[in-house]
């Protein structure tokens, strides 16, 4: 009981931080799909060599751990739900969304997940659960509605952004609710190094003439240090917490750390002077923790 306690607070910690980093990362993606610079497929293309470059590294270190043959078909599909296409229609689709509308098109995620797991890994639900998840929604809603964005960002909502962001929320919900089976199975390590190297190999042929022609020199050095922190933080330390994570608490609270990426977004612009702190806020934010905790002990917790 005490190692399944630790677990448990381990797998918190873990996504909070991850969504904690996912939270700096929206502003440091829409900086670099704004620069022009570089294309999301070639950006993406980066992020998958990089981190299954360092995951190879680590597993070198590690005791060789061998991968069914039958398992190899499930990463991949994990890889197209987790990794390509939620990563390439956040990317495409930011430029045609407002702040606002993204957040809250993304806070759906939770309760896309919730029955997802539902039907498909017969997670139970409870009466406590969908209040926990209906609560965390809520106050995310609120604070969202109750911040103010910055006026050089998308003035008007496109009907390819809003497409797009659903159809993220939809892939990521999918792999939440899907894949932990197959990656509760394997060391965090064994699976992200075979979830990169196949969204590297999807990537590269579309990638490839863009990442030659780049001249590497001449890139600004705000750009270089934003990529390596995409791929060293938000690629690399984010999706090894959140497999982690997956292998003590269920989906739908994994899912529900994404809450924690609007409110590091709004905390920063309050920060950097481009929103106010108000009672508001603070008791939306303190709503969508309470909904996480109603969440983790909702009656079933013992059968996740």
């Amino acid at each position: 009981m005490c190692a399944m306690g630790r677990g448990n607070a381990l797998g918190h910690v873990a996504c909070f931080v991850a969504y904690m980093i996912f939270g700096f990362n929206i502003i440091i993606c829409k900086n670099l799909t704004s620069s022009g610079i570089i294309s999301p497929m070639a950006l993406f293309c980066l992020r998958s060599l990089g981190a299954g470059a360092l995951f190879g590294i680590i597993s070198l270190f590690m005791k060789r751990e061998r991968v069914m043959r039958g398992d190899y078909t499930k990463i991949f599909a994990a890889a197209v739900l987790g990794f390509f296409l939620t990563q390439i229609t956040f990317l495409v689709g930011l430029p045609y969304i407002t702040p606002m509308d993204c957040s809250i098109i993304g806070s759906l995620s939770p309760v896309l997940t919730m029955i997802i797991a539902a039907v498909i890994l017969r997670e139970p639900l409870s009466l406590m659960k969908i209040g926990g998840v209906a609560l965390s929604f809520c106050g995310i809603v609120s604070l969202i509605l109750g911040s103010v964005y910055s006026s050089s960002a998308v003035a008007e909502t496109k009907p390819l952004g809003v497409v797009l962001m659903l159809l993220n929320c939809l892939c990521f919900s999918l792999y939440l609710g899907i894949f932990r089976p197959v990656i509760t199975k394997y060391s965090v390590v064994t699976f992200m190094k075979w979830i990169f190297l196949f969204s590297f190999v999807m990537s590269f042929p579309f990638a490839c003439g863009e990442l030659v022609a780049l001249d590497y020199g001449a890139l600004p050095t705000t750009i270089m240090w934003e990529t390596a922190f995409l791929i060293v933080c938000a690629t690399f330390m984010t999706y090894f917490l959140i497999p982690l994570g997956q292998k003590y608490i269920r989906p739908t609270l994994v899912s529900l750390y994404s809450y924690v990426q609007p409110i590091v977004a709004i905390a920063i612009s309050i920060l950097v002077g481009m929103d106010v702190l108000s009672l508001r806020k603070v008791v939306a934010a303190l709503v969508v923790f309470a909904g996480v905790i109603l969440v983790n002990f909702s009656r079933g917790r013992d059968r996740a």
